[in-house]
């Protein structure tokens, strides 16, 4: 069983880690995290201001143009990564106090998702013997010889979202190490607490200076990160409306990026799916981080006739999960992660009501529960699919419950949406299930539930992103193409020694 602890696990949260060293903030703002199940504070750590930013722009960019790192072999890079696996596995007990009390994750269940972390650094050392930084192609005039070279796009920006921060910032942090790109990790305000724990794991297994540093930052401060013309690339997870704005601001440079954007995931529950065997499904993806998830099914749309039954399926569910603290090993869903973000769920729960959607159960906060920003889990049945409660995010424990007439109108419903992140066809029909999922618009699709993976690949369709994360797929952001001609084939790869 998973306690909680009084101590905060990171060890210099009133500094930054720039240039291979914990240095001073440029002033003395601070940013302070709350509790999300007490309203208390957890603990205190150092603002970055723009020039905090430009400082840790200047080391990677040093560490890029002039340091070891992007002129190791990739095996050598690799090394690097199984041991950042390694020490990440050790901080498992330290993130397990430091999530929960961020954003309201469960404590018992966040060291199975904290696995992934050091599977993702492990992951992508395992392809620097696989993947071709180096190949051979025949030239178009069939004279000398072709080369295709993978080498790092540069410095990278990589702005962490605050709902799953650590296991985020592993998928972005990965790839970009191996490629041989140096980075700069922006943590969230409301979230800072896993980027503390890359640092130190950093500093631990001896990173080269300027390979990766870490700053704490709102908005201001982290725009200046954006509009850094040394910055190479921007990796960012969050909100649509920011994911256009940084698009806009590196379109100005040409600079890349790859964005993990909203969501407002379908599940299209076929006529051959037992009701009860969905809703317990869709009942424990909905309580997962609060429904703090971008991939979160959120649209439940199933046959006209079944509706009435998958709603009340759903609020018999919803009214049985407890809501608390959570490191109460009883409890199935913990609070939202901020007051803004339950104000943000009671808004929509008013907006849902005034759309005229039938709230079957929730929309509340428990009764039993006067301190955190919890809220009840919350299902909407009689749903307009064009209604703001079915179109935008809401990013909380709410699902809305859409009639379709037929299967086509479901396909049809589900594809109706500015969002294409994630879906899933329930039924347990395989055939059935990988038809109507070639024809989904979302860069996931499962069957019977959210089967998101990072180790295949995870982005958007539309405005829920671009590129991919985790897989091949998201080590080829962080890589530029250089083609090469020679008149002979040369003696040596460049794999084998320094660029």
């Amino acid at each position: 069983m998973t306690t909680k602890t009084t101590s905060v696990p990171i060890s210099k949260p009133g500094q930054f880690y720039i240039d291979g060293q914990w240095v001073d903030p440029s002033t003395t703002h601070t940013i302070e995290v709350i509790e999300a199940a007490t309203e208390e504070l957890f603990f205190t750590v150092a603002a970055a201001e723009a020039a905090d930013v430009a400082r840790a722009v200047g080391a990677a960019r040093r560490a890029f143009d002039d340091g070891p790192w992007p002129r190791m072999p990739p095996s050598r890079r690799a090394e690097f990564l199984r041991a950042i696996a390694q020490a990440a596995a050790q901080r498992c007990d330290d993130l397990v106090q430091l999530w929960p009390r961020e954003t309201g994750v469960i404590a018992r269940i966040a060291p199975a998702v904290l696995e992934e972390v050091p599977a993702a650094f492990n992951y992508y050392a395992d392809l620097a013997d696989r993947y071709p930084f180096e190949q051979e192609v025949p030239t178009s005039s069939g004279e000398g010889f072709g080369m295709i070279v993978a080498e790092p796009v540069g410095v990278v920006g990589a702005i962490i979202p605050w709902n799953t921060p650590m296991h985020l910032a592993a998928w972005k942090l990965a790839p970009a190490l191996l490629a041989g790109c140096t980075v700069i990790v922006k943590a969230s305000p409301e979230a800072p607490g896993a980027a503390y724990v890359i640092a130190e794991i950093a500093e631990q297994v001896g990173l080269p200076p300027g390979v990766v540093n870490v700053l704490t930052a709102d908005r201001e401060a982290s725009e200046a990160l954006v509009t850094d013309h040394r910055v190479d690339k921007i990796t960012f997870t969050g909100s649509t409306a920011v994911g256009k704005r940084i698009a806009g601001l590196m379109a100005e440079r040409i600079g890349r990026y790859t964005l993990e954007l909203g969501g407002k995931s379908a599940a299209v529950v076929l006529d051959d799916m037992d009701i009860a065997e969905a809703a317990d499904s869709l009942t424990g993806g909905a309580c997962f981080v609060s429904g703090q998830i971008c991939a979160s099914l959120t649209r439940i749309i199933v046959p006209r006739h079944r509706h009435d039954e998958m709603v009340e399926a759903l609020a018999e569910r919803f009214a049985r999960v407890k809501v608390g603290d959570p490191f109460d090993p009883s409890v199935q869903m913990g609070p939202l992660a901020s007051r803004r973000q339950r104000e943000r769920v009671e808004d929509y729960v008013r907006i849902g009501k005034d759309e005229g959607a039938t709230l079957a159960f929730g929309g509340n906060r428990p009764k039993d529960l006067d301190r955190g920003w919890f809220i009840e889990p919350t299902v909407f049945g009689n749903v307009d699919n064009s209604s703001r409660i079915a179109q935008e995010e809401i990013f909380g424990p709410v699902i809305s419950v859409i009639a379709a007439a037929d299967e086509e109108d479901a396909i049809r419903i589900a594809n109706d949406s500015v969002f294409g992140l994630n879906a899933s066809v329930f039924t347990h029909d395989a055939d059935r299930a990988r038809e109507v999922a070639r024809c989904l618009r979302a860069g996931t699709v499962g069957q019977n539930g959210n089967r998101a993976d990072f180790g295949i690949g995870f982005g958007g369709f539309k405005q829920s992103g671009v590129g991919r994360e985790g897989g091949v797929a998201g080590l080829l952001p962080y890589l530029e193409n250089k083609t090469v001609v020679l008149d002979q084939k040369p003696r040596f790869s460049s794999s084998e020694g320094q660029r």
